[in-house]
């Protein structure tokens, strides 16, 4: 009987090749993550540009020489024009405050997020159960008109009462007679030249109480306007 020949090498386990074939292809992902990472310093510094200039930026012109260059100055002059318009126009807010204040006007600026309300008492803007206001106090509407023009945001104007229920007069309740006040200030805001699409008047009565009803100071808080603006 013949003998068999010894084989000369033993065969590759399967599990070699296997093992082969996946060393390959991660060693051809490396490579191809490699080739992709290889970032073109001059298409790099055209994104900067664009992204510059559309966030407000001053406009960049590329040299030959910037290009070599690792770092690229970037100026932001108009970068963010709401905040910085927002910043102004809390500080003139602030302002009519304080000269409000020397006037025994009382006057508040709050803030929340991105909302300022400015508070204005109506004692003495309005007469008791009427929405005309005093001549000597029509400058200042104009002047508030004025500052938050500048801004140009928009300008929800919200009129508030007390509780004391109104009696005779033109309006039948606290709620007409808020209404009528805020759109009285609206249309002066309109003669002023605020855009009218910037503009809103609700009236509240005295369902939005800041203070409690059962003393006369409180009462007299809650007898205010309102100017909401949006500064988002």
């Amino acid at each position: 009987m013949p003998r068999k020949k010894k084989e000369e090498c033993k065969k590759i386990p399967g599990w070699l090749i296997s093992f082969g074939d996946l060393m390959s292809l991660l060693l051809t992902f490396f490579i191809l993550l490699f080739s992709m990472g290889t970032i073109s310093l001059e298409k790099f510094h055209m994104v900067i540009k664009g992204v510059t200039e559309s966030l407000g930026g001053r406009k960049i012109y590329l040299e030959q020489k910037l290009l070599n260059q690792s770092n690229v100055p970037l100026e932001f002059p108009d970068m963010y024009p709401k905040i910085k318009r927002k910043k102004m126009l809390t500080k003139a807010l602030l302002q009519v405050e304080q000269e409000l204040e020397k006037d025994g006007v009382e006057a508040d600026v709050i803030q929340h997020g991105s909302i300022i309300r400015f508070r204005l008492n109506t004692d003495k803007f309005f007469p008791p159960g009427s929405a005309t206001p005093y001549p000597e106090f029509i400058p200042v509407i104009f002047q508030l008109c004025k500052k938050m023009k500048q801004a140009d945001f928009t300008v929800i104007i919200e009129g508030h009462t007390d509780n004391t229920p109104v009696r005779g007069g033109k309006y039948k309740s606290n709620l007409e007679l808020s209404a009528a006040r805020a759109l009285t200030v609206l249309k002066m805001f309109l003669q002023c030249g605020y855009p009218e699409k910037y503009l809103a008047a609700r009236g509240y009565g005295p369902y939005r109480p800041i203070a409690p009803n059962d003393t006369p100071e409180g009462r007299a808080k809650n007898r205010r306007i309102e100017f909401v603006i949006d500064a988002s």
